[in-house]
């Protein structure tokens, strides 16, 4: 009896550069304007095919039951939608804390979808990915589109950006923070007006989630000016701001060492850990969807 086949794949995570409330559609989602940054940091998948049609997570975070987990839900989509009787099992290295607001989950479940598509022999195309994906969440098919992206819609809708070279300073607050709760708050703008174009500057935009965020969580806010004043001297190319809903912020810059120095002062403050990773411009699984 030959050993199951296993894949070992990155998943990994994304900044939101910007992030616009630009509305809120009749079903309650938020339609929105943000620069998706896929980064050279994230987590790990493990698939193993298996015999029979189970689809089973043996690894992964504690505080997401199994069935409520993205890479599960991914693999038994691509199962029913493509008819496809042989199992999986699934194991979810973190490294990308949850509730974070680096797309963690989401990225699990691209990266699952790209690893079935090859390890099943599906041979879906990119566009077919994405229509799948999108049934798991917004964030999931910028993972499979896989290119630096502006998105629109509900985020869905994606447009390749280029960018420099750069390198984001990432602090990660201790603390989870909801994505619905965040969205739902009373004080959040619905209505930041549509850049238009697809031209920006590094500087461009802000965070629209950002000052509900912080302050319901002061974690972010002590971060965020940890990492300011760290990052005072060094000429970011993007000042301190959150990514995504929280909590991680982020600050960029053109040169990894002084990116490096800035993550060693912003530590130095005692607000909290964090990690250098350089802008991605190609996701490392671009290869596994179909032409």
């Amino acid at each position: 009896m030959s050993p199951p086949r296993v894949l070992t794949l990155p998943a990994p995570a994304k900044i939101n550069a910007f992030l616009h409330v630009t509305g809120r559609r009749t079903d309650g989602y938020h339609t929105l304007e943000t620069l998706f940054v896929p980064i050279a940091r994230g987590d790990v998948i493990v698939l193993a095919d298996r015999e029979g049609g189970g689809v089973a997570r043996i690894e992964g975070p504690a505080e997401v039951p199994p069935d409520d987990d993205l890479a599960v839900r991914a693999a038994r989509l691509m199962q029913r939608s493509c008819g496809v009787r042989r199992g999986v099992a699934i194991q979810v290295r973190k490294t990308i804390p949850v509730g974070g607001g680096l797309g963690g989950g989401s990225s699990d479940a691209a990266t699952v979808l790209l690893g079935l598509n090859r390890l099943w022999r599906v041979g879906l195309s990119r566009p077919a990915l994405m229509a799948l994906a999108l049934e798991l969440g917004a964030d999931v098919p910028f993972f499979i589109f896989g290119e630096p992206a502006l998105g629109r819609g509900i985020g869905e809708v994606l447009s390749a950006v280029s960018l420099p070279p750069t390198w984001f300073v990432v602090l990660t607050p201790r603390v989870t923070v909801g994505t619905a709760a965040v969205f739902a708050a009373r004080e959040l703008t619905h209505h930041s007006p549509s850049a238009k174009i697809d031209v920006f500057s590094e500087e461009f935009g802000r965070n629209d989630l950002q000052a509900v965020a912080a302050a319901r969580f002061p974690e972010i806010a002590a971060c965020l000016e940890a990492l300011s004043g760290a990052a005072k001297m060094a000429a970011p190319a993007m000042a301190p701001r959150m990514s995504g809903s929280g909590a991680c912020v982020f600050a960029a810059f053109g040169a990894e060492g002084v990116a490096e120095q800035v993550l060693f002062r912003a530590e130095d403050a005692g607000c909290c850990s964090g990690f250098v990773a350089r802008a991605l411009n190609r996701h490392p699984l671009w290869g596994f969807a179909a032409p």
